[in-house]
């Protein structure tokens, strides 16, 4: 293992049962990086998380978190990781203050009101320090979970889904809290769902079934899947979308509010396919960069079309 590395596991495996969760996944995350882990629910996202921290013992695989073994060390990974569950796991009739130092406790911190203050200030929580932690809104609840998870100075966040059902403007906050975290060198591993997000991550990698389908930065991502893209304006989109399936050269369509994409690898044949469908009509019909949300809404359906011919 490169000392370059923060996470670095081939490999992985993991049964519930007689199903297959996780499948020979491999991820390198480097130190100061925030990576981004994306893929539908129940796609092997947590399990993998939690294999890389020491919460679960792979079946098969090997791989370093922080230098330490994943299968031998988790008591020492444990001790120098934080971990931010998808669920808000902390004590709602307690206050934030009171929560924060139940944690330092936890960890055996010494000065644990120093700790706990300056935590506090860190994530902005001083005012609210004396709030019991139950009237709070989904986004404040969010930064008690950060801070609990930085106590202990961390080199690595492990962060699963953190900011599921949390308004735009507490998401912003986190994420530029995220970016002034990376600079100071810690390493973050997040789960989201959100494509602006996974565009502010350094690197992404992408999971369906347990499988891992791409990883790199957002433009090798997008670069992988090969797909051109058209926008259609107008109205009546639903009904052009319906028209379109399985014509030449259309791989998928997805309406975007007044907008529809299409997608497909042969781009001549696409083209030829949209302008016969549009001509005599007032529909407009645009050449557009694909985005995040286009690849893996295509590479989802691919691996549920995978999934299907498997079973």
């Amino acid at each position: 293992m490169s000392d370059d590395y923060a996470i670095d596991v081939s490999g992985l495996n993991k049964h519930f049962g007689d199903k297959h969760v996780v499948r020979d996944v491999a991820l390198q995350v480097r130190r100061g990086e925030i990576f981004g882990f994306l893929g539908p629910n129940g796609s092997g996202k947590t399990t993998t998380i939690r294999m890389m921290c020491g919460l679960l013992t792979p079946d098969s695989g090997s791989g370093t978190c922080l230098g330490y073994d994943i299968l031998r060390d988790s008591a020492q990974i444990k001790r120098h990781v934080g971990y931010m569950t998808q669920k808000f796991s902390y004590w709602e009739d307690l206050t934030i203050r009171e929560n924060l130092d139940f944690v330092a406790r936890m960890y055996g911190m010494p000065k644990r009101g120093e700790v706990v203050d300056h935590s506090l200030e860190r994530l902005g929580l001083t005012q609210r320090a004396n709030q019991l932690t139950g009237s709070l809104s989904g986004g404040w609840k969010q930064r008690l979970a950060l801070a609990a998870s930085l106590l202990h100075d961390p080199q690595l966040l492990l962060l699963d889904e953190p900011t599921a059902g949390v308004d735009p403007a507490a998401r912003r906050d986190f994420w530029e809290e995220l970016h002034r975290l990376s600079a100071l060198g810690i390493s973050v591993l997040v789960s989201t769902h959100y494509m602006d997000e996974a565009e502010r991550c350094h690197k992404l990698a992408y999971i369906a079934y347990g499988t891992l389908l791409a990883r790199g930065t957002s433009s090798e991502v997008i670069a992988t899947q090969g797909l051109t893209t058209w926008v259609i304006h107008g109205d009546n989109l639903n009904r052009l979308a319906e028209t379109l399936q399985n014509q030449p050269g259309v791989e998928q369509t997805v309406l975007f509010g007044t907008r529809l994409h299409v997608n497909g690898k042969d781009g001549e044949q696409l083209e030829r396919t949209l302008r016969s469908a549009t001509a005599g009509s007032s529909l407009r019909m645009e050449r557009a960069d694909t985005g995040l949300e286009d690849v893996f809404i295509y590479m989802m359906k691919q691996a549920a079309d995978n999934e299907g011919a498997t079973t």
